[in-house]
């Protein structure tokens, strides 16, 4: 297993270089280096590995939750919380129904396998989006609308949003016995209970940290190790309380930040680091569980549906921001904003598979989902990172520092 470690991390990080040469987000190259030493082609990576993939993919996702939770402030999410609130929920329902209106049509599947696969496709990306959004935060881009903060915090709610309701699917399809008024019911619950015990989580950290003379690289290792501890609490609550694990996490970081910003800009700065291999770890491992032929078979009517439901998706953004003070351009640059697909599709694309598999159930369906999910990497991680980049540049302004404005504003009266 080792062996295979090292060989990703060397291939992936030339193949992360090579593809940023060309102007393509290096985590299409690291997806393509899996899927090269996957089973399917070469068959280098290590069952060992392969079989504690789903660990390691959650763990990377967990890390770029934590990075979006030590950016989000208790201020500027007061000036953002009701329309990052529509935006968490209402796009992804959206490209949901969608999915699951057109998947049997175009691909074959039930009703019920195109829900599933649409709560696999409905996720933004964080690993796309939260670095960006950090980026044009620290650059004060769009900050007098504080449309950075508002994209990263419904993109991160949306995330954890789709990750409910997708379990809730997979265990209607497996035949697991269900109160599904429940269920329903229990996605809000969960949410709640989920910030509420990763605020309790963070304000204790806090006053360790706080009183402790530990180096932000072990304040680190303790707060994944806390956030981790927190998603494994969802699966020992499962059946008697409703818990978002990954709310849980993403709440860590906003205490911190909020009761002292220096230890949090720390903490989030190495957490940067750590998403290097975190990264490289998620979609290695995602390309490692794809069938080229299934992904070969669907092609066009893969492609397809995801930009069916990526227009449904941008359409629910610009009626989420009806009636707010954006302008046209601002408003089509959050809908950008919203497209890109890659670490959650990366972390539970293959889950639906696994869990048919599980269930002795045939894994045709699994296979076709998995599929789509890593042909929507391919589609729209790329585009949407370079559309991102590209309009945020040029239709968000930046926003001078208070002193700045003031330091101009005194020129400007005695002038």
């Amino acid at each position: 297993m080792a062996v295979s470690i090292a060989e990703i991390i060397i291939l992936s990080i030339v193949a992360d270089w090579a593809f940023r040469q060309i102007r393509v987000p290096g985590l299409i190259g690291i997806l393509l280096v899996g899927i090269l030493l996957g089973p399917q082609v070469l068959g280098q990576i290590s069952p060992d590995l392969l079989a504690i993939g789903s660990d390691l993919r959650m763990i990377a996702l967990i890390v770029i939750l934590l990075r979006a939770g030590f950016e989000l402030s208790r201020k500027t999410l007061r000036r953002v919380g009701g329309k990052s609130l529509l935006l968490a929920f209402v796009p992804a329902t959206c490209e949901g129904l969608a999915i699951t209106l057109i998947g049997p049509a175009l691909l074959g599947l039930t009703f019920l396998e195109s829900a599933v696969l649409g709560s696999v496709l409905a996720a933004v990306s964080p690993a796309v989006v939260v670095p960006r959004m950090i980026g044009f935060i620290k650059e004060r881009r769009g900050a007098k609308k504080a449309i950075p903060s508002m994209v990263l915090a419904a993109a991160s709610v949306d995330d954890v949003y789709v990750i409910v309701v997708h379990t809730v699917l997979v265990g209607l399809y497996v035949g697991r016995r269900m109160n599904l008024a429940w269920e329903i019911t229990a996605v809000p619950l969960s949410l709640v209970l989920g910030a509420a015990a990763g605020l309790g989580v963070g304000w204790l950290l806090y006053r360790i940290f706080e009183r402790s003379d530990l180096w932000a690289t072990k304040q680190v290792l303790i707060v994944i190790a806390c956030a981790i501890f927190l998603v494994r609490l969802q699966y020992y609550l499962a059946g008697v309380v409703p818990f978002a694990g990954l709310v849980a996490a993403m709440a860590i970081g906003f205490v911190i930040l909020e009761r002292r910003e220096r230890i949090a800009h720390a903490i989030s700065a190495r957490l940067a680091r750590v998403w290097i291999f975190a990264e490289i770890i998620l979609f290695s491992m995602v390309g490692a569980q794809v069938n080229v032929a299934v992904a070969w078979r669907a092609g066009l009517a893969g492609i397809a549906v995801i930009l069916v439901g990526v227009a449904a998706r941008s359409s629910g953004v610009l009626v989420c921001l009806a009636g707010s003070d954006l302008t046209r351009k601002e408003r089509i640059f959050t809908a950008v904003a919203f497209t890109p697909k890659a670490t959650v599709q990366a972390a539970i694309g293959a889950s639906p598979l696994l869990a048919m598999r599980a269930a002795g159930m045939t894994t045709g369906p699994g296979e076709v989902i998995l599929a789509v999910a890593v042909l929507s990497i391919l589609l729209t991680a790329p585009a949407g990172s370079w559309a991102i980049s590209a309009l945020g540049r040029r239709w968000l302004a930046v926003e001078p520092e208070a002193g700045e404005n003031a330091y101009r504003a005194a020129v400007e009266s005695s002038g």
